[in-house]
C-alpha cells in the first residue's frame, strides 16, 4: 500500500504546468492556421479575401503576445530532476527572432492579399501560418528534438507554398528542387543529431555542452562527426555555399511574396538553429565549427555577389534572380559574427541578430516593390525598373532606399552601421583575412546595387509592343501592398535616423 502511494506521488511529480504565456506566439499562429483552414470550408468564394485578413489579424495577435514576455525570463517543459534544463525558453534571443519571423510573415501576408485569387485561399493561409508557427517555435527550442521538429514544421509548408501555383511548370520545378535539397539537409542533420545523442546521452542543449567537455576517447570521433553533420544540415537551410544551388530557381518559381518569405524568415530559421547548436550546445568544439563557418562565410558571400553581378537586365525575372543571389551574399555576412564567436565570445552573436533585423526590413521592402512592379511587368526584368520614378515616384524612392541600405551607403545608414558591426566582429576575433574578404565583397555588391538604383531614375526607353510593355496602363495598387512598402520604408528610415541602436543592440547579451 505504501509502495503504491509512493509510486503515485512520484508519478504526480512528473506532471508539470505549462506556461501558456511563454508559448503563446507560436500557439496563436498555429491555432489561427487551423481556424482559417476550417473557415475556408464555409466561406463563399467571393468572401475568400476575408481569410487573408483573418491570417493578418492572427499574426498581429501573435506579435502582441511578445510584449508581456519582454523580460525574457520564462521557460517551460523543464526536467523535474536535479538537472535544470528546459525544452522551451523565451529569453531575449528567442523573443527577438520571434519578432523578426512573425513580422516577416505579417508583411508576406500583406503582400499576398489580392494575389491569392488564382490560388486555393484556405490552403495558402494555412500553410503560411503553419510555417510561421514553426519558425516562431525554433528560436525558443532548447533541445535537439524540439529544434528538429520546429525546423521541419517551418520547412514542410514552405515546400507546398513554393509549388502552390497549380499547372505552373516553373513553380512545380522550384518546389521539387527545394524539397529534394531540404530532405537531404534534414537527413544529414538527423544523422548528426543521432551521433551527438549517442556520444552524450542527452538531447538538451545545455546538457550536451556540459557532457561534450568530457567525452570518452572512444566517442570523440563520433561527437566531432555529429557536430560537423549537424552544421552541414543547417548550412543547407541557410543557403550557405556550396549548399545554395536551390535558391535562384526556387525564388523565381515561387509566388513573389513566398520568395520574400523564404529570403527573410527561412534564413532567420536557419541562422537561429546554427546559433543555438554552436554557441549553446557545441562550445567545446569551437575549434571545429569556428574555422568551418569562417570558410563558409567567405565562400558564400563571394559566390552570391559574383552571381548577382552577372544578371542581365533583359533576362526574364532577372530582378528576382538578383535578389536571390543577393540573399546568398547577405547570408555570408550573417555567418561572420557566428564564426567570430568561436574565437572571442558569445557577445558577437548580437552582431548577427542586428544585421538580420536590418536585412529583414529592407529586403522585404525590396520584394514588396518587386511585387508592385510585377503587376504591370510580369517578366520582372531589371530593365523593367528603368524610369520607375516617372510612373511611381514613391515606389522608386523606396526601392532606391532599400537597395542603398543593402549596399551600406547613405542615406541607408542602417545598412552601413550593420555592416560595420559585422566587420568589427571579424576584426575583434582576429579574423583579419575574413574582414578583407568581406570588404572586397561589399565593393563588388556596390556595383549591382548602384546600377539598379540608377536605373530607377533614368528616362524610360520605348519598348517594342508586347504583353509586358511599359506603356501598359498603371493599375491601382492594393492597399495591403502599399501598407507593406510603407511599413518597411518607415522602419528603415527610423532606424537610419538612430543608427546607434544597431551598435547598442550588437553588444547586448542575448542568452
Amino acid at each position: 500500500m505504501t509502495v503504491a502511494a509512493d509510486s503515485a506521488t512520484g508519478a504526480a511529480s512528473l506532471v508539470q504546468s505549462v506556461d501558456w504565456l511563454a508559448i503563446a506566439p507560436p500557439v496563436i499562429a498555429a491555432s489561427v492556421a487551423l481556424l482559417v483552414l476550417v473557415a475556408d470550408l464555409f466561406v463563399e468564394e467571393r468572401r475568400k479575401p476575408l481569410l487573408g485578413y483573418g491570417a493578418v489579424a492572427g499574426l498581429v495577435a501573435a506579435l502582441a503576445m511578445l510584449v508581456p514576455l519582454r523580460a525574457g525570463d520564462r521557460s517551460t517543459f523543464c526536467l523535474t530532476g536535479a538537472v535544470q534544463a528546459c525544452s522551451y525558453t523565451a529569453d531575449h534571443f528567442a523573443l527577438v527572432i520571434q519578432a523578426l519571423v512573425l513580422g516577416g510573415a505579417l508583411l508576406t501576408a500583406l503582400l499576398s492579399i489580392g494575389d491569392t485569387r488564382k490560388l486555393p485561399a484556405g490552403e495558402f493561409w494555412f500553410l503560411l501560418l503553419s510555417s510561421a508557427a514553426g519558425a516562431a517555435l525554433l528560436p525558443a527550442a532548447r533541445d535537439l528534438a524540439t529544434l528538429v521538429v520546429a525546423l521541419e514544421v517551418a520547412s514542410l509548408p514552405a515546400f507546398a507554398l513554393v509549388g502552390i501555383k497549380r499547372g505552373d511548370r516553373r513553380s512545380s520545378e522550384a518546389a521539387l528542387k527545394f524539397f529534394l535539397s531540404s530532405v537531404v539537409a534534414t537527413a544529414v542533420m538527423l544523422l548528426g543529431v543521432s551521433f551527438v545523442y549517442a556520444a552524450t546521452g542527452t538531447m538538451h542543449l545545455t546538457e550536451i555542452a556540459a557532457r561534450l567537455d568530457d567525452v570518452p576517447g572512444q566517442l570523440s570521433t563520433l561527437a566531432e562527426a555529429g557536430v560537423v553533420l549537424t552544421l552541414v544540415g543547417f548550412a543547407f537551410k541557410t543557403a550557405a555555399a556550396p549548399f545554395h544551388f536551390w535558391v535562384p530557381d526556387t525564388y523565381v518559381g515561387a509566388p513573389l511574396p513566398i520568395a520574400a518569405y523564404l529570403s527573410v524568415v527561412g534564413k532567420a530559421v536557419g541562422f537561429s538553429g546554427i546559433i543555438l547548436v554552436t554557441v549553446i550546445a557545441f562550445p567545446s568544439y569551437a575549434d571545429v565549427w569556428g574555422p568551418a563557418l569562417a570558410v563558409l562565410a567567405a565562400l558564400t558571400m563571394t559566390v552570391g555577389n559574383l552571381a548577382a553581378l552577372r544578371q542581365s537586365a533583359t533576362r526574364a525575372r532577372s530582378a528576382v534572380r538578383l535578389l536571390a543571389w543577393s540573399s546568398v551574399g547577405q547570408a555570408g555576412y550573417l555567418l561572420v559574427p557566428i564564426a567570430a564567436a568561436a574565437y572571442s565570445s558569445d557577445a558577437q552573436i548580437g552582431s548577427t541578430v542586428a544585421y538580420a533585423l536590418m536585412y529583414a526590413v529592407v529586403n522585404l521592402g525590396a520584394f514588396a516593390v518587386a511585387a508592385l512592379v510585377a503587376r504591370t511587368h510580369p517578366g520582372n526584368r531589371l530593365g523593367d525598373y528603368r524610369g520607375l520614378y516617372a510612373t511611381r515616384p514613391l515606389a522608386a524612392l523606396a526601392m532606391g532606399f532599400f537597395l542603398l541600405c543593402l549596399a551600406g551607403l547613405p542615406p541607408g545608414i542602417i545598412g552601413l552601421f550593420a555592416k560595420v558591426t559585422v566587420f568589427s566582429s571579424a576584426v575583434d576575433a582576429g579574423l583579419g583575412w575574413l574582414a578583407v574578404v568581406m570588404a572586397v565583397n561589399v565593393v563588388i555588391a556596390l556595383y549591382y546595387y548602384l546600377q539598379w538604383t540608377a536605373a530607377l531614375f533614368r528616362t524610360p526607353e520605348p519598348s517594342p509592343a508586347s504583353d509586358e510593355a511599359p506603356a501598359a496602363p498603371v493599375h491601382r495598387v492594393p492597399a495591403p501592398v502599399t501598407l507593406a512598402i510603407a511599413l518597411t520604408a518607415v522602419a528603415g528610415i527610423t532606424l537610419s535616423g538612430a543608427p546607434q541602436l544597431i551598435l547598442r543592440f550588437a553588444t547586448l547579451s542575448l542568452f
